[in-house]
């Protein structure tokens, strides 16, 4: 049944709100600012509380059940980590406040950064970016500004190998520069032979996801980062996986020049629903002076009797400012929460768990589901969400019919070079009873998909709304809502 609109339950003169008899002088309110014809609902509060309570119980969330999302780590949000950033001292100041005035903000800006040196291996860090595709951005136009400052203007070529993430080649296309495919080999790694001949004195960078979206460590990572500096290029890592790599590996050890985190996959800050997200970006030495600007520095040292004074500095070739004020602090406190709260075995655990609870689903569910890259996971991995002997049914047929279980569905379509694709990633704070109720689920569609297809075609059953047309959607966007007493008009 359709659940009734807000408009819908209004009942003429209900009232949901008493106003306070007024402590100054009424004055006139400008008639020109009035509109005598906006026919807002009349509820009560009870009203308004209950309609919106149960329109969330509707809603998937991760502390109501398993996100298996691909690539997107839906991991279980701590709640101590929003406790901190509720605290006043942090979530009643301004950005526009002296720096005097804040100098608690600026010390955890300041550890942050050298936290996530220390993690990723680079020699210099920039928590402004707001996400991941904005780390992208703000890395490869670090890129650009370091090529254009030598004079290397031939430059315009970024690669992309074909497993990458899929915000990469607009992120390079926003630069201006042209986007050149890798393929990869039959192992899931870059095409090695591929790469050496699209390698030449006109590529400006590599951008390189690993782990992949295909969930495999590139096992010729060295290899294929000497290929591109041997060129003059420079290595961009997409970090959005380094939750797979925690306390194990460093990207900066194994030659990368730039890479973005995601703080809201990786270190568990909120994720979803557009953000707000966080994507600090790190650098080698010889980048540091190309970062956003500002950065959070100690501006005054120490002394025996005062702490640090810690404060905003530009840096000497900056590629200028990439979000207003200084990133998202309250995702900053929530992951500097989290990584506190861990230490560094406790960072490496996390990765270890993801790892181990990823090739769990995978090595039960390939043999009754294709597999195309057959090696160890990392953090993730990719099934095939179709059978030859049952022609009819696709991957988003399997995606939909796992939401009668209770289940959000993975990751549909990507990466593109798997067909059918259905891309899984279990996240380390899942049970092994969570990650058994899944697996029963899969394998019990699998049978249905070859038994009783039109059970697939047909669901999602016990969802509020049914199965929807995804296309048309997308296309006859309806982004208004109308009011039943006047349908002439749109709110």
């Amino acid at each position: 049944m359709t659940e009734p609109t807000i408009y819908e339950l209004s009942s003429i003169g209900r009232v949901g709100v008493l106003f306070p008899e007024p402590d100054v002088p009424l004055a006139e309110f400008p008639r020109d600012l009035l509109r005598e014809d906006l026919p807002l609902p009349e509820l009560a509060e009870v009203d308004v509380a209950r309609h919106f309570t149960n329109l969330s119980t509707k809603n998937y969330s991760i502390d109501k059940g398993f996100y298996p999302l691909g690539s997107c780590t839906m991991k279980y949000n701590p709640k101590i980590n929003e406790e901190m950033a509720r605290l006043p001292g942090f979530a009643m100041t301004h950005p526009l406040q002296p720096a005097d005035t804040v100098q608690g903000n600026l010390a955890l800006m300041y550890q942050m950064q050298e936290f996530l040196k220390e993690i990723s291996g680079f020699a210099g860090m920039s928590l402004e970016p707001s996400a991941g595709a904005q780390g992208e951005f703000t890395g490869v136009s670090i890129i650009r500004a370091y090529h254009q400052s030598r004079g290397d203007i031939k430059r315009k070529k970024i690669l992309i190998p074909d497993s990458a993430h899929g915000t990469n080649p607009a992120t390079s296309s926003m630069n201006g520069f042209e986007v050149v495919g890798v393929p990869s080999d039959a192992r899931g790694n870059v095409d090695l032979e591929q790469l050496r001949k699209v390698c030449d004195d006109t590529v400006a960078g590599l951008m390189l996801t690993n782990p992949n979206t295909l969930g495999l460590f590139d096992e010729n990572v060295v290899e294929v980062i000497k290929i591109v500096h041997q060129a003059g290029g420079l290595v961009y890592g997409d970090g959005a996986n380094l939750n797979a790599l925690l306390g194990i590996v460093r990207p900066g050890d194994l030659g990368f020049d730039i890479m973005h985190i995601n703080l809201h996959k990786t270190f568990s800050t909120p994720h979803g629903g557009g953000g707000p997200g966080s994507g600090p970006v790190g650098v080698t030495r010889a980048l540091v002076d190309f970062l956003p600007t500002p950065v959070v520095a100690i501006t005054e040292p120490a002394t025996e009797e005062l702490p640090p004074l810690y404060g905003f500095v530009r840096p000497a070739h900056s590629i200028g400012r990439v979000k207003a004020f200084w990133g998202q602090f309250g995702m900053i406190v929530r992951a500097f929460t989290y990584i506190r709260m861990h230490g560094p075995d406790g960072l490496r655990k996390v990765s270890e768990y993801a790892v181990l609870n990823a090739n769990y689903l995978m090595h039960i569910l390939k043999d009754t589901y294709t597999l195309p890259y057959d090696r160890t996971c990392m953090h993730e991995f990719v099934i095939q969400g179709s059978w030859a002997d049952a022609p009819g049914v696709r991957a988003l047929d399997i995606a939909k019919r796992l939401m009668d279980y209770d289940f959000h569905p993975p990751t549909n379509y990507f990466p593109l070079i798997v067909h059918e694709a259905l891309m899984i990633e279990p996240t380390e704070t899942e049970s092994k009873q969570t990650l058994d109720s899944f697996v029963d689920a899969m394998l019990k569609i699998a049978q249905e998909a070859h038994t009783n297809p039109e059970l697939l075609h047909d669901a999602p059953h016990n969802t509020p709304v049914g199965r929807l047309d995804e296309v048309k959607a997308a296309k006859d966007l309806v982004l208004c809502c109308w009011i039943p007493e006047s349908e002439d008009k749109l709110l």
